[in-house]
């Protein structure tokens, strides 16, 4: 799957995600709404592994459930850095519920959209 379906899914995921969960707020363009994809886009590809490796341990423990968190931390990077860094409209009220729903709804969308559309 090339990068445009890559961005193209992530930023439906996150559209579903800032629709589906209370908390997650997006204001702004198209345009600012493309920078905000690419920046979770970058968190996810970046972010997410190197905590994931930190947390061996955490992850072994809790039979995978702690991939979870480190989910959530990822998306908390990227709207820390869209919301605090570049200002582009993305933010949350608070980071166990409305983040870490938000990072689920991602990956469950991100997951169907990935096995529905064609390579």
């Amino acid at each position: 799957m090339n990068l445009f379906w890559k961005m193209v899914i992530t930023g439906a995921a996150l559209w579903v995600a800032i629709w589906l969960v209370p908390g997650l707020e997006f204001e702004g363009t198209f345009w600012v709404f493309v920078a905000v994809t690419a920046i979770v886009m970058v968190a996810r590809l970046i972010v997410k592994p190197i905590l994931n490796v930190l947390s061996i341990p955490l992850i072994l423990v809790t039979f995978g459930l702690f991939l979870l968190l480190t989910n959530g931390l990822a998306l908390q990077v990227a709207i820390w850095l869209s919301s605090s860094v570049f200002e582009l409209g993305l933010t949350s009220t608070g980071f166990f519920w409305a983040t870490f729903l938000g990072a689920l709804v991602i990956s469950v969308v991100s997951t169907i959209l990935e096995k529905v559309l064609p390579d």
